[in-house]
């Protein structure tokens, strides 16, 4: 079978591997259909930043069930499902009270051991969702970047009703935005520096939109001061100064969901830490995408909007192919952001692209 392999120092290569045996019988046989690059796979490619290599990374991926271990019983042959891709112990203080991503000793599929940009890969049942019949393998793929949003935005308590500011208008946050959006915001507005991202933001339902390039914090906040109350702004970008843009532009008791992973350093102004205090913003951290029952409610909420046709995933696929050019297209980014998801697709192969 055919698998995507990042070697240290960077190198993508496609490589044939030996198929997978279920060893296990509470694990399942999965034909991979599309596998979605995540931002956070850039540093493990090309920056060392992998726990091992080399290694097949994926954890944003849909496929179908081929075979299954003899205690599996609720998921047939041909079933579709994607990766829940997160592998707590479910054993320990933190596991018992479903603090999920807080667990002690979790293993994670497509970082801590071989993902799902292959054809072929044997997962546990726990980390497989099930995806109910007329979802696409596409939108498959995005159930794992899409919880992530949710997972903030229920810990703030839902957006019903708030002004949902979204800075950084990558895919998680213009999935962030499509997601507020359906479940009643007031109004969403996005914030980028890119002109080509704030237009499909405004194309995809922003209310409003704000170059943070050629407009000052300041300037920002003013633009929104008859919406600066009630408001859930969500971080999606990982950069130093978006966070402090985050806080500089904040209303009063604003909530501030931090998405984005820093990869520099953060150091805040004396004046800009004082904001914090003095307009009493509520900062919550956000980690993954799980909460209460496995895998938690950020997985019923995706199925239920994509079933409800509130999420366009059109605009936000750059790069759709086969193993071979999937790989050249990320050799190609060195290290660099990605403008917009990159698909592995091994349907294109067969005729079918998904």
């Amino acid at each position: 079978m055919k698998s995507v392999v990042i070697h240290a120092g960077g190198s993508v290569t496609v490589e044939e591997k030996p198929m997978p045996q279920i060893a296990a019988a509470d694990e399942a046989l999965i034909e991979v259909i599309c596998s979605g690059l995540c931002g956070s796979d850039i540093p493990r490619i090309f920056h060392g930043g992998a726990h091992f290599y080399p290694i097949t990374l994926g954890h944003e991926f849909c496929g179908r069930v081929r075979d299954t271990g003899a205690d599996i019983s609720d998921l047939n042959v041909g079933d579709l499902v994607c990766c829940v891709p997160l592998q707590p112990c479910f054993d320990c203080d933190e596991c018992r009270r479903q603090l999920w991503s807080q667990c002690r000793h979790y293993r994670f599929i497509g970082s801590r051991s071989d993902g799902g940009n292959r054809e072929f890969i044997v997962v546990p049942r726990k980390n497989l969702f099930r995806l109910p019949s007329g979802t696409s393998p596409v939108e498959g793929a995005f159930f794992e970047p899409m919880t992530v949003s949710l997972h903030t935005i229920e810990l703030a308590g839902g957006c019903r009703n708030k002004e949902v500011i979204i800075v950084g208008a990558g895919t998680i946050g213009l999935l962030a935005m499509q997601c507020a959006r359906a479940l009643g915001a007031r109004s969403v507005t996005a914030i980028d520096i890119n002109p080509a991202r704030l237009a499909l933001s405004k194309s995809l339902g922003a209310d409003h939109v704000f170059n943070s390039a050629e407009m000052t914090p300041e300037d920002i906040r003013q633009a929104m001061d008859n919406r600066r109350f009630g408001q859930l702004i969500l971080e999606t970008a990982g950069a130093p100064q978006t966070v402090e843009l985050s806080i500089q532009i904040a209303g009063p008791r604003a909530q501030l969901g931090l998405i984005g992973t820093l990869h520099r350093d953060l150091n805040l102004s004396s004046s800009t830490f004082g904001l914090i205090l003095r307009k009493e913003l509520q900062v919550l951290g956000s980690w993954m995408n799980y909460s209460g029952e496995w895998p938690g409610v950020e997985w019923q909420q995706a199925t239920e909007l994509f079933r409800a046709g509130q999420i366009d995933l059109s605009s936000l696929i750059t790069v759709q192919e086969n193993a071979d050019r999937y790989a050249g297209a990320v050799s190609e980014l060195q290290g660099k952001p990605m403008s917009g998801k990159i698909m592995l697709d091994f349907s294109v192969d067969k005729g079918e692209q998904a």
